[in-house]
């Protein structure tokens, strides 16, 4: 099964002060549809908003390579806005993979 594993792109999504602000509501939004057009276009094949008080705000498993994902995360507006950093690595999965239903 290891020669079959398939090359992902995880983005860990970290926020900043600014998303404690309240103007920042329409950037959040515009996030959150851009993410759902992402993964109508299939690059973005997981998304998991973390929902305790830590600095991290999300997950994402994207079916493309590291510079496409970093591209693409620097358009993100919460990340133009300031309110969101994030990271990009590389990563692998097993076929059949899934989030249980």
């Amino acid at each position: 099964m290891l020669s079959k594993t398939k090359a992902y792109t995880v983005v860990f999504l970290r926020s900043t002060n600014r998303q404690r602000t309240p103007e920042v509501d329409s950037v959040i939004w515009e996030h959150a549809r851009r993410n759902f057009a992402l993964r109508a276009e299939g690059v973005l094949a997981i998304v998991c908003p973390v929902v305790d008080d830590s600095q991290w705000s999300g997950i994402g498993i994207f079916d493309a390579g590291v510079d496409e994902v970093t591209r693409i995360m620097e358009d993100d507006p919460g990340v133009r806005a300031g309110v969101f950093t994030f990271e990009v690595h590389p990563v692998r999965s097993l076929p059949g993979d899934a989030l249980p239903r």
